[in-house]
């Protein structure tokens, strides 16, 4: 464990009049719980899963005592960083730094208020996404779920993250559901955005002049590392189906029949022109409730052993290698290559007739189809519950530790461009080396959908490794350092921890070789206006001034 800067005792004492002794601690015990997290082994400087310890950790219980934490720190130039729900290394508050303090909000944890008239619901940070959207239903109305899991922040999401999910396709992305936010700054000063600084409600969160979420937001958001937001207001949408979902089934198994208005296909196609011809022909049409290539995530000569796996309760893991040697499951295997999964929802008989015929003439046109082992009853009715709530994200690590290769968003001809560079490269490590999980070359895992309910295909591709391993874990960044080479080298971007803190070091140099370099030039602008003091941290990537 790396030593870690204390606090000191009179900048302590002024945090604890804040909020008490049972909020705040720096008891090396409860500090190595915010120190260890899900892939530290990836970004730590010694290889385990703990980063620094924090100086302290914080657990603020309004918006008035964030303010005045923050004030505290500005008072003692004492770095900061808030997290909600604090998944993964991004919302630690130490990464590389000693002396800085954790602020958990997980005491701000109420739905404020869900508008069933204008759609949209009031939340704090701690809030997340399975209570909002199991509340949201009762009236009839849904969230929309990052793909991380119904389990993150939808407020960390909107403000401060990112976020495609399956129902990207009809409600969009994260930010562009964000309506009204309130933000205490880095300064301390609190800022209410549109409707709600000028007194009017939490309808709208932008105008008159320049967009304050470009500011507060940058190119992704700032990962906690410019503020702390304490309340949002998020768009909702329509829900046509039961009030309560119906649960059904025991463990992994769990599905949810839903009403008729409702359907579930995984869909395959011939190759990949028909599959992204599809793509767009889908979003033209404007019929999917939920799109999402995901069951490949457990690689693509896994995928048709494991969702059979998942739903038999009477099968476990150990069942892999002989399911896999049955030509049954070979078939399907076949059959499941460049598929995707759909959910189709009827707000009347009519529009899911029209939904069904519509979905059909584009298999048709495409030469794709619905697998019909997936489209049986039990497996329908899973896909429904999986894609509907993302309650089976768990599943992500059924292999072990995981994170994202080649990670891009943008048109599905540009998905097209790299698809094959992403799985050669992929298939090249998996015949080399050892150390990464042999599901086959393309684990690339997509939300079909982004601005405007359409007309991306961002996808993330999964690389499977041992985290117990150090050799595995060597393999694994290897992975990931030759994904970012060859982005660079295709002109696509970097792709993922090129801008984590660990990379400060060379962080002005990757800034300034990419693809758009005046992005972090501004963000360094607004860093220097809004945190004179620089209390965040690297989370908020920017280029430092030029020294001419």
């Amino acid at each position: 464990m790396v030593p870690f800067k204390e606090l000191p005792k009179d900048a302590y004492q002024a945090l604890e009049d804040i909020v008490d002794s049972e909020n705040i601690s720096q008891d090396p015990a409860i500090l190595d719980s915010y120190a260890f997290s899900l892939n530290g082994e990836l970004v730590s400087r010694d290889g385990s899963k703990f980063m620094p310890r924090p100086a302290a950790a914080i657990l603020p219980g309004s918006t008035e005592e964030v303010q005045a934490i923050v004030r505290v720190c500005n008072r003692y130039k004492i770095k900061f960083k808030a997290f909600s729900a604090g998944w993964a290394f991004v919302g630690i508050a130490a990464p590389f730094e000693e002396g800085m303090l954790q602020i958990d909000l997980r005491r701000m944890d109420k739905i404020l208020e869900i508008d069933e008239k204008n759609m949209f619901a009031v939340v704090e940070p701690y809030v997340i996404g399975t209570t909002l959207q199991a509340e949201a239903m009762k009236l009839g109305l849904n969230t929309h779920l990052i793909g991380a899991g119904s389990n993150c922040s939808p407020l960390a999401s909107a403000c401060a993250g990112a976020g495609p999910g399956g129902d990207t396709i009809f409600m969009g992305y994260s930010p562009q559901n964000l309506l009204a936010l309130e933000w205490v700054m880095p300064t301390g000063e609190i800022l209410r955005t549109g409707a709600l600084g000028s007194g009017c409600g939490w309808f709208c969160g932008e105008g008159p002049g320049p967009s304050t979420r470009g500011a507060f937001r940058g190119m992704q958001g700032s990962s906690g590392g410019l503020g702390v937001f304490t309340k949002c207001a998020l768009k909702l949408y329509p829900w046509p189906g039961p009030a309560v979902m119906p649960v059904e089934g025991t463990v992994p198994a769990y599905n949810s029949p839903l009403p008729d208005n409702f359907s579930a296909y995984t869909v395959a196609f011939p190759g990949w022109d028909a599959y992204f011809e599809a793509n767009y022909k889908l979003f033209n049409a404007e019929i999917a409730y939920n799109a999402y290539k995901q069951y490949i995530l457990f690689g693509e000569e896994l995928q048709a052993a494991m969702v059979r796996i998942l739903t038999d309760p009477t099968k476990q893991l150990d069942d892999l290698e002989e399911l896999l040697k049955k030509p049954e499951i070979q078939k399907l295997t076949e059959k499941m290559r460049r598929s995707f999964q759909i959910i189709l929802a009827g707000m009347t008989p009519r529009d899911k007739e029209y939904k069904e015929k519509a979905l059909d003439e584009i298999l048709a046109s495409t030469g794709g189809h619905k697998v019909p082992e997936l489209s049986e009853p039990l497996m329908r009715n899973w896909t429904l519950l999986y894609l509907m709530r993302l309650c089976f994200k768990n599943i992500n690590y059924v292999w072990g530790g995981y994170i994202g290769g080649f990670v891009h968003g943008g048109t599905p001809d540009f998905a097209k461009s790299w698809y094959p560079l992403a799985i050669e490269l992929k298939r090249k490590f998996l015949k080399e080396k050892r150390g990464l999980v042999d599901g086959g070359a393309d684990t690339l895992v997509c939300a079909l959908g982004s601005i405007g309910g359409g007309g991306g295909a961002s996808a993330e591709q999964f690389t499977q490794y041992d985290p117990t391993d150090p050799e595995s874990v060597k393999v694994a960044l290897e992975f990931l350092a030759s994904s970012r080479k060859v982005g660079r080298e295709h002109k696509l971007g970097g792709g993922l921890l090129d801008w984590h803190p660990l990379y400060k070091e060379k962080m002005q140099q990757v800034l300034s070789a990419a693809s758009r370099p005046a992005i972090f030039h501004w963000q360094g602008k607004i860093k220097r206006a809004f945190d004179p003091n620089d209390l965040g941290d690297t989370s908020w990537p920017y280029l430092e001034e030029s020294k001419k």
